[in-house]
């Protein structure tokens, strides 16, 4: 049986092909279209998804979207009318692209596919759920899922067992910790539902603050990590912007415009909300463990994909494991739409060991033979040099000792945001340039961008405060105090900042 699911008018569209319960293929649009995050249907990752099956639309037996646009638009309808009038520049924007598009998923399907048979829906934050425990190696956990916002709810957890899903309890719009976060990254000069990761990176250089007068001003957090946020602060209910005049007053100015320079106070704001993100995940952990009893965690929706809070559940929760979808986004919804149908709409089976996930090393995207990268190298009229498999590691290990950079392909592409090894640039991690120089001369970004280091399985405890396998870069853990490098305190002319403190 051929499940198809779709994920897409939010950002990160994707599409994800599964057969008799197995992940055959997986990929975002924006890797075909070259538009980060792009929010369009996944026509292009359909027709990989497909192809990656030997199949046409025809073959299909199920196509599944992965949330319920009736219940998102009511809940829109219901959010304009209650701030109205005062919503009603946003309601103007929003209203197109549904009418056309957004309450007509069906036809699109059909049409932009040439698909006859069967469409179904999940809920969103159903859909988050399975993509978390379905290709877990669990065969119980609780799972918690957490982002902006679905049809209404911002997150959610419950218990998987075997091949059921049950959601217990649910966050409710408006209050979101994924909105929460998004509305610093706004305030931070970061662009929404693509900036986060930006907010995250820049957390470290800062001092937090601001904690204080978040959790005094901003939010009403309880000890079970439920929360409401004070709306009168924020912008995204009734305008076109995440946050407001009160909240510039507040934390003492306006947002930082897009691409200006970033000062001590834009680091400060981001190391404070970091905290906050991190607290409010703990205490959402602890809670679900102390209803579900289960000691194995899942995790799901976008705030997943904030690893240094994972880092935290991990050594400070109390689960003994936990397992993260490495396309914990919308994208991961719609692996998590097909495997819904698949386990829990038509009761299939579903057969873990408790040691390997089902997730195939997330590299579920497009792969290319030796034979059509040297066909394609050839029509480029491109200079190359052709290496055996036995030449490669001792000729890469010399460059990257020399301060060369190396892109790395092979395999298939990952699914998901982070590079794994099958699309990466790799440096030397002991030269203290190398950061800065991968990301302002080849990544043209943020100069206090991070990057993952990779390390033997064996010699992760000997480097971090962590002894667990980490394969999807979703965690973070502290280096041990005799691997770190002093930088000292000087100040370096870096791109974006009038002062840099790395701690």
């Amino acid at each position: 049986m051929n499940i198809l699911g779709i994920s897409c008018f939010y950002h990160d569209s994707a599409a994800c092909l599964l057969r008799d319960g197995e992940i055959i293929a997986a990929a975002q649009e924006e890797r075909f279209t070259r538009k980060k995050h792009d929010f369009n249907f996944p026509a292009n990752a359909a027709k990989f998804c497909l192809h990656a099956g030997n199949i046409d639309a025809s073959v299909l037996d199920y196509v599944v979207f992965y949330d319920k646009p009736l219940i998102k638009f009511e809940r829109i309808l219901e959010t304009y009318l209650a701030y109205a009038p005062s919503g009603i520049r946003q309601f103007i924007q929003a209203m197109p692209l549904w009418l056309k598009q957004k309450l007509w998923i069906p036809d699109l399907i059909r049409q932009e596919l040439g698909y006859k048979g069967k469409i179904l829906f999940t809920g969103h934050h159903e859909s988050h759920a399975s993509s978390a425990f379905y290709p877990s190696p669990f065969k119980e956990a609780a799972f918690l899922t957490i982002d902006g916002v679905g049809e209404w709810d911002t997150a959610s957890f419950g218990i998987g067992r075997d091949n059921d899903i049950e959601i217990y309890y649910t966050l409710r719009f408006p209050h979101s910790l994924g909105l929460l976060y998004s509305a610093f990254t706004y305030y931070t000069g970061f662009k929404v539902n693509s900036g986060e990761y930006k907010l995250m990176g820049l957390a470290p250089y800062g001092e937090p603050k601001y904690v204080d007068l978040i959790m005094n001003e901003l939010l009403d957090l309880k000890e079970d990590g439920s929360f409401k946020l004070n709306m009168k602060y924020f912008g995204y209910c009734n305008g076109l912007k995440m946050t407001n005049a009160r909240f510039e007053k507040l934390f003492g100015g306006q947002a930082r415009k897009p691409e200006s320079r970033i000062t001590q106070k834009d680091m400060d704001i981001a190391a404070s909300i970091q905290k906050v993100t991190e607290e409010i995940m703990l205490r959402m952990s602890r809670y679900v463990h102390k209803v579900t009893g289960k000691d194995k965690l899942c995790l799901a929706g976008g705030v997943a994909l904030n690893c240094v809070g994972n880092g935290r559940i991990l050594r400070e929760g109390p689960f003994k494991e936990i397992w993260i979808q490495p396309a914990s986004g919308d994208a991961g919804g719609a692996l998590g739409a097909a495997l819904f149908i698949w386990h829990k709409y038509l009761g299939n089976s579903r057969f873990v060991d408790e040691k390997k996930d089902r997730q195939k090393s997330s590299f579920l995207g497009p792969g290319y033979s030796d034979e059509e990268i040297e066909d394609f190298l050839k029509k480029e009229g491109a200079a190359y040099k052709k290496l055996s498999y036995s030449e490669l590691p001792d000729i890469v290990s010399d460059l990257i000792i020399q301060g060369k950079v190396i892109g790395w392909f092979q395999g298939r592409l990952e699914f998901g945001p982070r590079a794994l090894g099958a699309r990466s640039i790799i440096g030397d991690a002991r030269n203290p340039q190398m950061q800065s120089k991968m990301n302002l001369k080849i990544k043209y970004r943020e100069s206090f961008r991070p990057f993952a280091p990779t390390v033997l399985r064996e010699e992760v405890s000997g480097w971090f405060d962590l002894d667990k396998e980490s394969p999807y870069m979703l965690l973070v853990a502290p280096v041990k105090e005799d691997k770190r490098l002093n930088l000292g305190d000087s100040e370096e002319n870096l791109t974006g900042f009038d002062k840099l403190k790395p701690k």
